[in-house]
């Protein structure tokens, strides 16, 4: 897959079959507009096109909101997703506040057509583009004659009665429910985080931990308490249990995520990167009445979740 990041560095790419989209967790919904962009370029022999932002535009526009937006995932695991699912092209777009006050007629005219010359444009139902949003399909369609391209409008995709979104996937990942948004977003939720040396305590109950801390701070985390998760490391995968919140049977008021895998690895990789996947949440965070009883519990734990790899395993095969 190509990647461009300046307007500057793009020859005219004549015919291609083009998509336009934040692509904010690029989950089911927008595999299928993916999906469609890459067989239509396929079936016709031209390139299939991404134009995508970075950062998100919601983080610009929230500037000076006390709320920080909290990423799904970043630009690097969006454009190897892309990569994975066959797209040709990926122009990915600096989003600032100059760029935030570009027209939505600029923006088709000097980008989609002069850059892309689209023979198609496939959209989703709900994408809007442009200064305060004006652009949207009926936009692009009310264009189509003069810039020689046509509109496909792909639907929502809608699990059971819920339609797949950005909104509720960060509800589902916000409340715990980590299997689920992993089912709506077609791939594991988790990220990439610094191993890094704790205060050595899971040690001492036997249950030897590796802390990790994010490496984009602005990354979601899943609601406090006990994942069935893995790591990602080298391309070699391992299974584990993670804690995420204050272990409250000892009174620790930092907050912490750490992780003990099954397969003890982790000495030697200090200070790397590693993506940690949450599978399942076990249960909430506990205060026990003592370290024994905590112990007890994380044997029942790790118990649970040895038992459910070979479920998971497959799907990393």
């Amino acid at each position: 897959m190509v990647i461009y990041r300046s307007i500057k560095e793009i020859e005219p790419i004549r015919n291609s079959i083009l998509t336009i989209g934040s692509f904010d967790g690029l989950h089911r919904g927008h595999q299928e507009i993916i999906k469609k962009v890459i067989t239509t370029a396929n079936a016709i022999g031209e390139k299939s096109v991404v134009i995508t932002f970075d950062p998100h535009p919601k983080e610009i526009l929230m500037n000076h909101s006390p709320k920080v937006f909290e990423l799904l995932m970043d630009i690097d695991k969006k454009l190897a997703l892309l990569e994975n699912l066959g797209i040709d092209i990926t122009f990915v777009i600096h989003f600032d506040l100059e760029f935030s006050h570009i027209t939505a007629n600029s923006f088709i005219e000097e980008v989609l057509i002069e850059k892309f010359y689209p023979k198609q444009i496939i959209i989703g139902y709900d994408h809007h583009f442009g200064f305060r949003r004006e652009g949207n399909s009926e936009f692009l369609q009310s264009y189509a004659e003069n810039g020689n391209y046509t509109v496909v409008v792909v639907p929502e995709v809608k699990d059971q009665d819920k339609i797949i979104s950005s909104t509720f996937i960060r509800c589902l990942i916000k409340d715990g429910y980590v299997r689920r948004a992993s089912f709506e977003l077609g791939w594991v939720y988790g990220f990439d985080a610094y191993i890094v040396h704790g205060a050595g305590r899971g040690h001492r109950l036997n249950f030897p931990t590796a802390n990790f801390i994010l490496k984009d701070e602005r990354q979601l985390i899943p609601k406090s308490g006990v994942y069935f998760a893995r790591g990602i490391f080298n391309m070699d995968v391992f299974y584990g249990m993670c804690n995420i919140g204050y272990r409250p049977t000892f009174d620790e008021k930092e907050f912490v995520m750490e992780i003990h895998f099954f397969d003890d690895f982790v000495r030697d990789i200090y200070g790397e990167i590693i993506e940690v996947q949450f599978l399942e949440r076990i249960r909430d965070e506990i205060k026990f009445s003592s370290k024994d009883e905590l112990i007890s519990q994380l044997h029942k734990d790790k118990e649970y979740c040895l038992s459910r790899i070979n479920i998971y395993s497959e799907e990393v095969k």
